[in-house]
C-alpha cells in the first residue's frame, strides 16, 4: 500500500510540474502555473503524513516506509532544481525560450558541478535521516522501526560512495578525448 503511495506521489509531483508549466507557457496563466508548481510541496506533506500515521497505527516499518523518507529528502533537496530543469526545457520547446545550458563535462567546472550535486545529496540525506529518526522516536518501538534505522545505514553508505565518486573529479578532472579519436 505504501509503495503504491510513493509511486502515486512521484506521479503527482510530475503531473503538477507539467500542469504548472503548461499553464505558465501555453495558457499564459503565470499565477496559476506558479501555484501548481508551488503545490508540489503538498505531495511531500501528504506522503510524510501517511507514512507516520501508518507507523503510529501499528504497522511495522518496511523498506517502503524508509523509501518514503528518502523520497521526501530528495524531493526537498533536488525539487527546485528538477523543476528548474523542466522549466528551461519546456520554455525552449514550447515558448521560444533560450536553449538550456548543458552541464559541464570536463575540467574544474565539471568537478564543481559534481561537488554541488553531492552537497544536495548531503542535504537530502540530512532531511531524510531526520524524518527517519523522528518516525522512529514517534513510534517508540524499536522492534517495529528497525527497518528505518537500517535505511539510515544504507543511505549513509550510498552517500559515502557518492562523496568518493563526486570528489574524485576534483583530484582527477575529466578531460576531453584528444581530437581525432572516437569517444
Amino acid at each position: 500500500m505504501l509503495a503504491a503511495m510513493i509511486v502515486a506521489c512521484e506521479l503527482a509531483f510530475w503531473l503538477l510540474v507539467a500542469a504548472g508549466l503548461a499553464c505558465r507557457y501555453l495558457l499564459k496563466a503565470r499565477r496559476l502555473g506558479a501555484a501548481l508548481l508551488g503545490s508540489t510541496i503538498l505531495v511531500d506533506l501528504a506522503l510524510v503524513t501517511f507514512t507516520a500515521v501508518d507507523l503510529r497505527n501499528g504497522a511495522s516499518a518496511t523498506l517502503a516506509h524508509g523509501l518514503a523518507a528518502v523520497y521526501i529528502g530528495v524531493s526537498m533537496s533536488f525539487g527546485k532544481s528538477m523543476i528548474q530543469w523542466a522549466d528551461e526545457r519546456f520554455a525552449y520547446w514550447f515558448a521560444g525560450g533560450p536553449r538550456p545550458a548543458k552541464k559541464p563535462k570536463y575540467g574544474a567546472e565539471h568537478a564543481r558541478h559534481e561537488r554541488r550535486l553531492w552537497a544536495k545529496h548531503l542535504l537530502a540525506w540530512a532531511i531524510g535521516c531526520a524524518l527517519l529518526a523522528g518516525m522512529t522516536w514517534w513510534v517508540g518501538d524499536p522492534s517495529r522501526t528497525k527497518e528505518l534505522v537500517l535505511t539510515i545505514g544504507r543511505w549513509s553508505i550510498v552517500l559515502m560512495v557518492d562523496f568518493l565518486w563526486s570528489f574524485s573529479y576534483t583530484i582527477w578532472p575529466r578531460k576531453p578525448a584528444p581530437s581525432g579519436t572516437a569517444g
